[in-house]
This record gives C-alpha cells, sequence and structure tokens, in this order.
C-alpha cells in the first residue's frame, strides 16, 4: 500500500508554451546571420552589448584575481576528484580485436570525437562546478578541442571570474561569452567566432534544452534536461533533520525542481515536515525552497523498503538517496536513477561538487534508459575488419546468398568477386 502523506506535486511535463517557435527562429537567425545575430541576441536577453563572443585567455588568467584563494582551492579540489573518477572510467574501457575465422579479424577501437562544446548555465549564482563537470571528462577522452560557453553574470556584463577560474583549471581550449538558444545555435552551426562542434553537453533553461533538441542530429548533444529531482528512500534510521535539509537543497534549484521522500516510517514522514518548517526559518534561500517545496514537494508513506524500490524504478529519479539500516543490500535491487548516493553520510550535494561523479544527469524519467554525462559521451567505439584473401573466401559464398535473398544484386557481385577461384 502507498499512503501519500503530502502530495502538491504539479504536472511534470515541461511546459513549452511558444518556446519551440522562439527557439526556432533564433537558430534560424544565427544560421543565417552568424556573429551579428549571437551579439544581437545576447544584448536582446542579457541585456549586455559585447564588441566580441571569444573571451580571451589573458581574462581567464586575470579572473583568479577577482576571487578568493578559498574558491581557488576548493575548485581545484573539484577537479582533482573528477578528474580521478574519469580516467578511472577511461581505463575500463578498452579496444577488442580478435579472430573466429582464419584470414578474418574484427576489431573496435575507441575514438574521441573532436571537438565538443559546453554550455555552462548562468542565473542567479555562478556555477563554476557544471564547467568542471563538462570540460574535465571530456579532456580525458581526449578530445583534440574543447571550447566552453557561458552567458554574461549580472553585475559583471562577462563571464562571473569563478565560472573562468573553474574553465581554466578544467583544461578548457577557447571560451566564448554567450547563452541561450543562440549559444547552441553557434555550436551547432557555426559562425566567424565559434567553429562548428561534434557534441554539445551541458544543462540550461528551456530554451537551451529546446534549442539542443531542434539541433540533435546535425550535432550530438548529451540529453535533453528537465527541472533537477531527488528521490529520498528513508527508514527509521534516518535523521529528520538531514532528509529534511536534502529535500530542501534540492527545492532551491529552482521552482520547477522536484523533491519526494519515501518512507516506512510514518513517525519519520511527520518529523520532516516539522523539521522542513525550521529549517526555512533560517535557510537564506527559504523563499524560493519554500516555494517549490509547497509546489513539487512530496512525502509518500510505504508499507515495505520493497514497495519504495519499485516506486522509484518508475520515477527513474536524477538523484536518489538511501538513508536506510541495509542501504548496501537496497543499492542492489535498484535500476533506474542518474546517481545513487547510498547511506547517511552521502547527501547530493557532494555529488553535485567534490565527490568526482558527474552531476549533468538525465531527468524526467529518462533514467529508465540513459546515463549521466561521462567519459564514454566524448567517445566513439568504431569497428573494424582486415580479411585476407583466405577469410573471403570463408565468407562470400553465404554473403553472396543472403545479398541475392535482399535483392541487392550489386552487393552479391561484390562479394562473389572475392569468392577464391
Amino acid at each position: 500500500m502507498v499512503l501519500v502523506l503530502k502530495d502538491n506535486l504539479l504536472d511534470t511535463a515541461w511546459k513549452q508554451d511558444h518556446v519551440q517557435e522562439i527557439v526556432l527562429n533564433i537558430l534560424n537567425q544565427v544560421k543565417n546571420e552568424g556573429d551579428k545575430a549571437v551579439l544581437e541576441l545576447t544584448k536582446r536577453y542579457d541585456g549586455v552589448d559585447l564588441e566580441e563572443i571569444q573571451v580571451p585567455k589573458t581574462e581567464l588568467k586575470k579572473a583568479y584575481s577577482q576571487v578568493s584563494p578559498e574558491t581557488v582551492k576548493a575548485l581545484e579540489f573539484a577537479a582533482e576528484q573528477i578528474r580521478f573518477f574519469a580516467e578511472k572510467q577511461m581505463s575500463c574501457l578498452q579496444p577488442v580485436e580478435c579472430s573466429h575465422i582464419a584470414g578474418v579479424t574484427l576489431g573496435s577501437r575507441l575514438v574521441p570525437i573532436q571537438t565538443c562544446g559546453a554550455y555552462v548555465p548562468a542565473g542567479r549564482y555562478p556555477l563554476p562546478s557544471t564547467a568542471l563537470m563538462s570540460v574535465i571528462p571530456a579532456k580525458v577522452a581526449g578530445v583534440e578541442r574543447v571550447a566552453a560557453c557561458s552567458p554574461p553574470s549580472k553585475g559583471y556584463d562577462r563571464i562571473h571570474p569563478a565560472v573562468l577560474v573553474g574553465l581554466d583549471i578544467a583544461g578548457v581550449d577557447d571560451v566564448y561569452c554567450m547563452g541561450g538558444a543562440q549559444a547552441i545555435a553557434a555550436y551547432a552551426f557555426g559562425t566567424a567566432s565559434v567553429p562548428k562542434v561534434d557534441v554539445i553537453v551541458g544543462p540550461g533553461n528551456r530554451f537551451v534544452t529546446e534549442a539542443k533538441r531542434q539541433v540533435n542530429g546535425m550535432v550530438g548533444i548529451d540529453m535533453l534536461a528537465g527541472p533537477s529531482e531527488v528521490l529520498i528512500i528513508a527508514d527509521e534510521t534516518a535523521s529528520p533533520v538531514s532528509v529534511a535539509v536534502d529535500l530542501l537543497a534540492k527545492c532551491e534549484h529552482d521552482s520547477a525542481s522536484i523533491a519526494i521522500l519515501l518512507t516506512t516510517s510514518r513517525e519519520l514522514a511527520e518529523q520532516v515536515e516539522e523539521e522542513i518548517e525550521n529549517e526555512l526559518k533560517t535557510l537564506g534561500t527559504a523563499a524560493l525552497a519554500r516555494k517549490t517545496w509547497e509546489e513539487n514537494g512530496k512525502i509518500v508513506l510505504v508499507d515495505s523498503l520493497d514497495e519504495a524500490v519499485a516506486e522509484s524504478d518508475q520515477f527513474a529519479p536524477e538523484h536518489l538517496q538511501l538513508m536506510t539500516a541495509h542501504h548496501d543490500e537496497l543499492a542492489l535491487k535498484l535500476r533506474n536513477f542518474g546517481s545513487l548516493f547510498i547511506g547517511h553520510s552521502a547527501p547530493v550535494a557532494f555529488g553535485d561538487y567534490v565527490s568526482g561523479t558527474n552531476h549533468t544527469l538525465p531527468t524526467m524519467q529518462t533514467a529508465r534508459f540513459s546515463n549521466g554525462v561521462w567519459v564514454g559521451t566524448f567517445l566513439k567505439m568504431s569497428s573494424y575488419q582486415v580479411v585476407t584473401a583466405e577469410g573471403a573466401a570463408v565468407l562470400a559464398g553465404p554473403c553472396a546468398h543472403l545479398a541475392g535473398v535482399e535483392g541487392l544484386l550489386a552487393h552479391q557481385r561484390s562479394a562473389q568477386l572475392r569468392m577464391k577461384k
């Protein structure tokens, strides 16, 4: 039995309104007018009149003097963890070469994409962590040229210094001051200042997401990210304060974020509601967090942890926290999630910043069939074959027959020419 104790969850479908049409017009404008369009749209939407799109290397170095030493140190620490994990992922990917028929060698090799463009959002606060999460895996994968862009930050009329420092620490090659759908268009079509890329990665608002959807196929994309999500599975061993704060941590992202608690303990559920109210009294982001919790928060009482697993797998959350007594056993039963946080001491915040896993993750139930950004996002597993005359003699007959069955006579002739005479 599932008993919903608190449910004001709005329709999770991301309403598009006129977004598709607006984005299509922006894409066409940038495609036709290039840099001129990007600069005009930046002035229109960001209120900043830029002379050029590309950020000089000197500006990245200058940014270090505009942030605190503690910020630099924290970014360097986070970068070290992200790079470590990306390198471990890379080490697990190996080329393959094998032979099952004499004279026929089959293989596959890892080929990095040539160029990628990272999108680093800018909102109420700078997001240097996204700079690290997007650029570092690409560099570890061996991408030849990694570009990054971010909109002008409020109060700076340029990219926020903390983001520039993050990009520099990550090892970015080129940086552009641009955002919104126009940035995605510049990456996809190329302009005089912004060379076309092969893959676009990074989260953004609904205009950025819609732009990525529309250019997908012309370039590769990581995913179509929607509002951020957390689902917490907890039992009576969980701290009500920790659960409450972890839910509010998601709620302070934006008003469309989703925060859900599944618990076997009615007492915990009631205590969490109380603690949320207590935390909101002193939380600096209380106005936004309260609005999000009231509109998109949910507490569900379940009969068993197995029932919680079933509910969670159906929702397929972006972030999934396990705060139970036997969390290791429970983790093995779960299938659908963007990233899993196991144990009472593993809040989503660690994964957002410093543990080393990537925070660009699938949302809106797409964790049922996809994963977050990782080194593999920037790699192709390309196959090859080497066939000698000896091998061709074995392959040609069956190949010619199947080509004939499918009515592809040139294919049939191509195989027959390789038959041993």
